[in-house]
């Protein structure tokens, strides 16, 4: 008896440490009915805002959705790149990849401030950025998926993490690979990822080098962009131009048929398909079969949703998404 409850029979000591591994994961897991019964109204409440939001303006369905992605590849899916600078951090959102670009804070607080007055204190600002990335989606022609909800707020953020975190649009494949893997995600799910750019508008900042200076862009693809985009720096640095040309405001897979035809609008968008690169027969399939874009884009984005959130007593619940509590 005394060797059974001491855990000293080998067989008792593999339960033991099963145990304790188990209670030592399970504040670690995220589940898709996480907020089932505590904020049941929760989903159509995200949905209600973010849906107005892009009825106003179809571009912000991109830009919650590229806050989403610049959330999670620094320090994980946490709710840091909402977080306004303090005297005691200073944050991302003036980071390199995020200044004069990141933008949809101000619907955000809005879905916060709604989520707010049907369950107060409940719901975190890291969440309600996956689920509006979900709806934003799903709004513009995309695929559906059930998001995996449960993640805390983090009290903190980085803008050097930022800026080491998340791959410029300057990136060779290489670089966006190692990147990629560094955080658990595959080089499909790069891929995959990637064609979330069928919507969305990028600043002649970020495409002006390829237009000018690159042999591997479509000739009319290129003198199309040049139009609104000169070649000084500092002439319409901050003209817009759609990353994908075809549809741009509507999610589909037109974005790998550009790179197929040499129409990518970023130097990081056209290393996908660069003729005999490793990840040119996935644009290729993606080109052909929307369906198996669509699959994988889901699969993606729930796993870049599960890189390193808070859980348990981690972190926090913020009452305001722009400061901690």
């Amino acid at each position: 008896m005394a060797s059974a409850v001491s855990c000293l029979s080998n067989l008792s000591l593999t339960l033991c440490l099963i145990l304790v591994c188990f209670q030592g994961s399970t504040n670690a897991n995220l589940s898709t009915n996480f907020y089932s019964k505590s904020c049941p109204d929760l989903f159509s409440t995200v949905k209600s805002t973010v849906h107005s939001a892009i009825m106003k303006e179809t571009r912000m369905g991109a830009s919650l959705l590229r806050l989403f992605f610049h959330d999670c590849f620094v320090n994980g899916c946490d709710g840091s790149v909402l977080l306004d600078d303090t005297s005691s951090f200073t944050g991302e959102k003036n980071a390199n990849p995020n200044r004069n670009s990141a933008r949809g804070f101000d619907v955000v607080d809005n879905i916060k401030s709604a989520v707010e007055k049907v369950c107060p204190g409940v719901v975190s600002c890291a969440d309600i950025l996956a689920i509006a990335a979900r709806d934003s989606v799903k709004i513009l022609g995309g695929p559906n998926w059930d998001v995996k909800l449960g993640r805390r707020d983090a009290r903190t953020t980085s803008r050097a993490a930022a800026n080491n975190g998340i791959p410029p649009p300057t990136s060779n494949l290489n670089r966006l690979v190692s990147r990629f893997n560094a955080l658990g995600l595959s080089t499909r799910d790069l891929v995959a990822l990637s064609g979330g750019h069928t919507i969305g508008q990028a600043r002649c900042t970020s495409f002006r080098a390829r237009i000018y200076n690159e042999s591997n862009i479509d000739r009319s693809f290129a003198q199309t962009r040049q139009r609104t985009c000169p070649r000084a720096t500092g002439s319409g640095d901050n003209n817009l131009a759609p990353l994908d040309i075809q549809t741009p405001t509507y999610f589909d897979n037109n974005y790998f048929k550009n790179l197929v035809n040499r129409r990518g609008l970023l130097h990081s968008d056209q290393q996908l398909f660069n003729g005999g690169g490793s990840t040119d027969s996935i644009v290729r399939g993606y080109s052909d079969n929307p369906r198996s874009f669509s699959s994988d884009f889901v699969a993606a984005m729930i796993r870049m949703g599960d890189i390193s959130p808070l859980t348990g007593s981690r972190g926090e619940i913020r009452k305001n998404c722009r400061r901690v509590n």
